[in-house]
């Protein structure tokens, strides 16, 4: 065992943030720390680095251990580069070196004895400086830079001049290469792309050490972890596997826990029904029987209703009316700042009822291409099109579409002037700001809090075509998981830019990865992108290169052909299964409209209207089973 936590609690204005919270990491392991934003997570690892005191409770290191942390913020400064920053790591070897050079130089000098001593000297220097990994360490610097995203052009700027992502990068990259026995990682894949993000997740799992990770990329978490520890209502809960295993493990704990208070609410009603019908007797033998009843229910133990699934962000996003089948064509759109290329010759279409993710390395201009569909920054070359009825909205990363100085509800209130006030609440109730908070002013709200302000308004606007820059960047785990569900059953067009692989993979039917200031086309999920990625590229590189001949342009053109005809029968299933729900939707309100006519007390006394009310309920009934049958085949093939 590396780190033991041992009843930690902790409080702030009398209200408890971790309350006797234990769990222990075992050498090499690798642990994950999760739980909703505010949930004590940040706090806990800056007590278990004796940053902070703890009410009650020890953390415990092995003897002889070091240990490592980055935390979310960095305020790195001073005129070292980026390179000499890392290698500042390697201090001891830096010293060495200098010496070896030093010893070097003498010795040319040297003769007899002293020149003897001197190379004694000098190779026990040299060994020691082979043993430490000398003669490798700059180029470990080299890859860990490279790994974590920056290019060589980079590494001559100067720490101070940094962004705060960028300094958060250097300073992961200077733990990676302290390799200290347990390193703490608070959100560590914020500033990275998934380039980099798959590059830390392989250098982890081939590392000696233990890690202890709070992070919301579910992706990664799945990758890296073989433990998780969920913070929730400020005690601990361990739990053995990755995310996925814990997700499902916890599910099966809530509904046994929901089944078990139901069960006793039901027996406890039970008995006080049995009480007060004994009572209602008014008889002595009826009244001890029923006082004696009253001291075993006081007795009973009654479990603690579990979490509601509801306490979470709850909401839907409806298009107002259906758009036509070519929602967006752009062609041969690009972009520069500064001279720089970002992208040209960008063409693509959307078509109705598509859930496109844009992805790309940082820096390659997603958003950028977002804002000049958006109307936000014009293109430099290029045209782009809506199609018929289609209604976009936008969804902003930086989230500068709301005003810093209206409360919540004037935010609402004046985007949709006809909304009583009570919808207005009601709206932003689903969003979890409720009674004061929607008078909270938007200035004074957390990144997270902004998200949800800003996706109610979305909401609101009942837009057929949703363009979203990085939706689930401030949303913690269990919120980034309604959203999912949002999406999912969202019956529009969406476009979106992410880089949270787990939410991509759920909700996407086809990937757009900006690379190499072009385009490339994938149809399916990340998973069905990481296996075609190679693939797709090596294609790429042979048609950007290589003279076409009529051969590759038919096979081309074949291609092309075939995924149109694949995107047509994805998009006829999904109307088709969107129809048919519908028509169960229609018969299932009809029989139950036909149910009610057969309880009105004057159908009863008609018996012509109770033969034509029983022939439409078996024909309704009949048609529904068709419809069942026909659904589940619909759905069977889209499966399939």
């Amino acid at each position: 065992m590396i780190l033991n936590v041992s009843g930690v609690s902790k409080s702030y204005d009398g209200k408890d943030v971790l309350k006797d919270v234990s769990f222990h990491i075992e050498d090499r392991e690798k642990t994950a720390l999760v739980g909703v934003n505010g949930a004590g997570k940040s706090t806990l690892l800056k007590i278990i680095m004796k940053l902070e005191e703890p009410d009650r409770g020890t953390t415990v290191l092995k003897k002889d251990a070091e240990i490592g942390y980055l935390a979310q913020h960095q305020e790195l400064t001073g005129s070292l580069t980026i390179y000499e920053q890392l290698l500042s790591v390697r201090s001891e070897l830096l010293a060495l070196s200098s010496r070896i050079r030093a010893s070097e130089l003498r010795m040319s000098n040297l003769t007899g004895d002293a020149l003897h001593e001197e190379m004694q000297s000098y190779a026990r220097m040299t060994e020691a400086y082979e043993r430490m990994g000398g003669y490798a360490y700059r180029s470990e610097v080299v890859g860990v830079l490279k790994g974590l995203g920056f290019q060589e052009d980079e590494f001559g700027k100067q720490v101070g001049e940094l962004s705060g992502g960028q300094k958060t990068r250097v300073a992961l990259g200077q733990l990676l290469l302290t390799a200290p026995d347990i390193i703490l990682l608070d959100e560590p894949t914020n500033h990275l792309d998934m380039h980099s993000i798959e590059w830390l997740e392989s250098y982890l799992l081939n590392s000696s050490g233990a890690v202890l990770i709070v992070s919301h990329d579910r992706y990664f978490l799945n990758r890296v972890v073989t433990k998780v520890v969920e913070i929730e209502r400020a005690e601990a809960h361990v739990y053995a596997g990755n995310y996925d295993a814990f997700s499902a493990k916890k599910e099966a704990l809530r509904k046994a826990a929901y089944a078990a208070w139901v069960n006793a609410e039901r027996q406890r009603a039970h008995e006080e029904a049995v009480i007060t019908k004994l009572r209602q007797f008014n008889r002595e033998k009826s009244i001890r029987r029923a006082e004696s009843r009253v001291k075993l229910l006081e007795k009973m133990e009654m479990p603690e209703k579990p979490a509601d699934e509801n306490d979470q962000i709850r909401f839907r996003f409806v298009p107002s009316v259906e758009s036509g089948h070519d929602v967006l064509t752009a062609e041969d759109l690009a972009k520069s700042y500064n001279g720089s290329l970002l992208f040209k010759d960008l063409s693509f279409e959307i078509k109705k009822g598509e859930h496109v993710a844009l992805i790309g390395d940082n820096g390659t201009g997603k958003s950028t291409l977002l804002k000049i569909l958006n109307g936000i920054v014009p293109q430099d070359a290029g045209v782009f099109r809506y199609g018929s009825n289609t209604h976009p909205g936008y969804y902003d990363q930086e989230i500068q579409v709301l005003d810093s100085s209206k409360t919540l509800f004037e935010e609402i209130s004046d985007a949709y002037p006809s909304m009583t006030n009570t919808e207005i609440r009601t709206h932003l109730a689903a969003f979890l700001f409720t009674n004061d908070d929607v008078f909270k002013r938007i200035g004074d709200l957390s990144g997270g809090e902004r998200a949800r302000v800003s996706l109610c308004r979305l909401m609101l606007s009942k837009a057929n075509f949703l363009m979203l820059d990085e939706p689930t960047n401030h949303l913690d785990i269990q919120s980034r998981e309604v959203l999912e569900s949002a999406v999912r059953a969202y019956e529009g067009t969406l476009l979106y830019v992410s880089h949270d692989r787990y939410f991509i993979n759920r909700t996407a039917t086809r990937i757009l990865d900006l690379t190499e200031k072009h385009l490339l086309n994938y149809i399916g999920n990340y998973d069905y992108y990481l296996e075609k990625k190679e693939d797709v590229e090596r294609a790429f590189l042979v048609k950007d290169t290589a003279p076409v001949s009529s051969a590759q342009e038919s096979a081309s053109k074949d291609a092309w052909k075939a995924q149109k005809e694949d995107e047509a029968r994805r998009r006829k299933q999904k109307n088709d299964l969107m129809k048919i729900e519908r028509e169960i939707e229609s018969l299932e309100a009809e029989d139950k409209e036909i149910d009610l006519l057969f309880e009105n007390p004057e159908t009863a006394s008609d018996a012509e209207a109770l033969t034509e009310l029983s022939r439409r309920k078996d024909d309704v009934l009949r048609r529904l089973e068709e419809a069942y049958a026909l659904w589940e085949d619909l759905q069977a093939d889209a499966d399939a």
